[in-house]
């Protein structure tokens, strides 16, 4: 089984690619804690000056996996995948600005 992220390493910047291509690239959890791990190795590398987030296959990304997040207790409660999975990374305080 291939990982969720592929993370492709540059001279000074760094590719991750959304490998879910079945699924047109949507995120589950699991895709959603290696692009949270895989930014935060970006951020704290000096010589990383650039990101880019691409898709697998024919899609970017179609959003959320609706399909990971329903449970046997009723339906999904999306403002816990909102606030376990979205909101830090639209708060990524390491991503301060590093050009001269």
């Amino acid at each position: 089984m291939e990982p969720e992220l592929l993370v492709d390493r540059h001279d000074g910047w760094t590719a991750l690619t959304l490998n879910r291509p079945e699924r047109l690239n949507s995120f589950n959890a699991a895709l959603h804690r290696q692009l949270a791990a895989a930014l935060d190795d970006a951020g704290s590398d000096e010589a990383c000056r650039a990101v880019l987030i691409t898709g697998a296959g024919r899609g970017f990304c179609a959003g959320q996996d609706l399909g990971d997040r329903v449970g046997a207790d009723g339906p999904p409660d999306l403002g816990q995948t909102i606030e376990t999975f979205y909101n830090p990374l639209g708060s990524v305080d390491s991503w301060g600005s590093r050009a001269e």
